[in-house]
């Protein structure tokens, strides 16, 4: 650009003008100026002055287009801004920028593990795992990657790379018992939520999924005791409530059973499955009284209110048009005309 003249401030508080504007890039105080806006991006980063830091960062990117640690900085900004898919790009730019650099390579595969492109993020872990291949925190996301895609023979595999690397962490055999229950191996899955909870006991989402296993083997007893200590650890965790109102009902306590899906639902009441828990119980607590009610429509209700929340329940409609008292039906639905 011909004629085009720029200020630039330095260090002692001079100014100098620099005529020209072939390619800014080039110019040694824009240089100069982009290292500077970093290093106060990261400092803004720092106090969590976050708009500053993306200013800052976004002007450093603009005067030097190759600058790696300017496209991190504004990928972690962007992440906390909860916006992934620019934090994903800036990422992926700082890798291209520099494919060796560990830290570059973790955060994109974490961003595209949030954005569930699978494919992109095991790519991502792999590189990363290859770069720091005892870094157990990489190996433990690239197996639960390979664990929410569904591809469950690769991630035990690498959760027990993972054990290998750390052999007392206990989120790795936790999670290596999920995949093991998802695979329908339910020993091996009960064997791994030990080993978790020998090394933590003090897990309340370990016992249920530990529970729930044993419930799948009707080992009901076992799976009310671990519900318990669950409770007892986080005496306000709904899921730990509902899992155990459902223990309670296989077991034919059906007061118990309410009592807990009543007290999950007070905890969190939107989680669907409460409801619907709650709902089978009066059902049932109905059919062994008939003479009370008022629990037919207090069930009817429950199941209304779990599929306001998850309509994709087949079962539960199934429930409701089964049970529904006759004459239930609003037929007095009034459209609005149209235009």
């Amino acid at each position: 650009m011909q004629g085009c003249v720029r200020r630039m401030a330095l260090a002692g508080g001079l100014t100098a003008a620099v005529v020209g504007c072939a390619d800014r890039r080039y110019e040694p105080f824009a240089l100069i100026r982009s290292h500077l806006a970093v290093a106060q991006g990261k400092q803004h980063l720092e106090a969590e002055e976050i708009d500053e830091a993306l200013f800052e960062l976004q002007n450093a990117v603009e005067l030097n287009p190759r600058l790696k640690e300017a496209h991190a900085g504004l990928g972690a900004i962007w992440e906390r801004k909860g916006d992934f898919e620019a934090a994903a790009r800036r990422f992926a730019e700082a890798v291209r920028l520099d494919p060796s650099n560990f830290d570059y390579n973790f955060s994109l595969a974490r961003m595209y593990q949030r954005l569930l492109r699978f494919p992109d993020a095991v790519r991502a872990y792999l590189q990363a795992c290859e770069l720091q291949p005892v870094n157990l925190q990489a190996r433990l996301n690239l197996a639960s990657c390979y664990h929410q895609a569904g591809e469950l023979n690769e991630a035990i595999a690498h959760y027990q790379r993972a054990i290998e690397l750390a052999p007392d962490e206990a989120a790795a055999y936790a999670n290596l018992g999920a995949a093991y229950d998802a695979q329908q191996k339910y020993y091996e899955a009960i064997h791994a939520y030990n080993e978790s909870l020998e090394r933590d006991p003090q897990q309340p989402l370990v016992l249920i999924n530990l529970a729930t296993t044993l419930i799948k083997q009707n080992r009901l007893a076992n799976a009310h005791k671990s519900l318990e200590r669950a409770i007892e650890i986080a005496p306000e965790l709904a899921l730990a409530h509902e899992r155990m109102g459902y223990c309670c009902f296989l077991e034919r306590s059906l007061d118990e059973a309410r009592r807990h899906y009543e007290k999950a639902v007070a905890l969190d009441p939107k989680m669907p499955e409460a409801h619907a828990g709650l709902g089978i119980t009066k059902m049932s607590q109905y059919l062994q009284s008939p003479t009370e009610v008022s629990l037919r429509q207090e069930a009817v209700d429950c199941w209304h209110k779990s599929l306001e929340l998850n309509p994709d329940q087949p079962k539960i409609r199934n429930l409701v048009s089964k049970y529904a008292p006759p004459g239930s039906a609003d037929s007095n639905t009034v459209l609005l005309e149209t235009p």
